[in-house]
């Protein structure tokens, strides 16, 4: 029985006949598929590779946080806490694309509660009395500073702006900043006060915030019927047990919690959260102050991405309905002095 043959054809004069040019084209493209699946193989052992990293170590310095939370309320330790919960927070930025939505959601949430922790140790330790952060602008009504009772200083240390605390001795860090317990004040702080700063906002009430500049954090908690207007904040937002407000924020991260009746004006590159809200409208950022721009290129935020009206709500799992809990500012509601 005769077999075909796969050689090529030979000419009358010895020379093999060539491969047909449609022949070439099958094979070198056959070829480029081969290697474009190999690369896309390899990207993906790379990625997972990344992504087991990433989980570790995001464990690991979770892990140590909590241990440091849990170890005492010393100044130190709760320095330590607050670098490590921004480093923290960076890896987790710069993990976005590697790791999968609900991984994000699930670092997000632990970082919110480990900053609530924080924000919490730092009340403990302050003095008992009622407090009031300085500030730099004259003619705001000033609060009477409290006497300094045992273990006042390393409170102030922790919850002071840094300028006062380097002249009296305080952290040299000054890593974390704010107002609390203050009531119809207009307040403030300058660029130079917040720069990558973590700000801590709490317990006010009918009080006007500026925060000019780039924080790297800001936490808004117990605000009722305040207006606070902050720069470009490189991180995140956390806004929990606040009514009746207004904010204006451009960030990474957005998260409001257990708040009701607030208006948002707000610029952020991935999608905020709401959870057990009720009442929150959403707008674009729009307040704007000299030497904003510089801000912006400071946080490290992207001014062409906005998702302002990409919200999810977890207490609302329909796909096929819009949450109750939240929804757009009509235009004509937008127009504000923020004078």
């Amino acid at each position: 029985m005769e077999t075909a043959s796969c050689s090529a054809p030979v000419g009358g004069n010895g020379d093999r006949i060539l491969v047909p040019e449609r022949l070439q084209r099958r094979e070198q493209e056959r070829q480029l598929e081969v290697e474009r699946r190999k690369q896309k193989r390899q990207n993906q052992e790379v990625e997972e590779e990344k992504s087991d990293f990433i989980a570790a170590t995001f464990a690991r310095e979770r892990a140590a946080v909590e241990e440091l939370l849990a170890g005492g309320e010393s100044v130190e330790r709760l320095e330590e806490v607050a670098a490590r919960l921004q480093g923290l927070q960076k890896l987790l930025s710069d993990s976005v694309l590697f790791l999968p939505a609900y991984d994000v959601r699930q670092g997000q949430e632990a970082l919110a509660r480990l900053q609530e922790a924080l924000a919490d140790r730092c009340q403990q330790v302050q003095p008992k009395k009622r407090f009031a952060f300085k500030t730099r602008r004259k003619d705001a009504p000033s609060a009477a500073k409290v006497e300094a009772a045992p273990g006042a200083p390393a409170a102030e240390s922790i919850l002071a702006s840094s300028p006062p605390l380097k002249e009296e001795g305080g952290l040299g860090s000054g890593w974390l900043c704010g107002f609390s317990n203050l009531q119809s004040q207009v307040l403030e702080k300058r660029a130079e006060e917040l720069h990558q700063r973590d700000v801590l906002l709490t317990q006010l009430s009918n009080c006007k915030i500026k925060l000019y500049g780039n924080p790297n954090t800001l936490r808004l908690t117990k605000a009722r019927s305040c207006t606070v207007l902050c720069g470009p904040v490189s991180a995140s937002v956390f806004l929990d047990d606040c009514s009746d407000c207004v904010l204006a924020v451009a960030c990474q991260q957005l998260r409001v919690h257990t708040t009701r009746n607030t208006r948002i004006f707000l610029q952020v590159t991935s999608r905020a959260i709401v959870e057990d809200c009720n009442g929150i409208r959403f707008a674009p950022y729009t307040w704007s102050y000299p030497g904003i721009d510089k801000d912006f290129e400071s946080s490290g935020l992207d001014r062409s991405k906005n998702n302002w009206d990409d919200v999810d709500d977890f207490n609302w799992l329909a796909r096929d309905e819009a949450s109750p809990n939240w929804s757009i500012l009509p235009e004509e509601e937008r127009m504000i002095s923020w004078d």
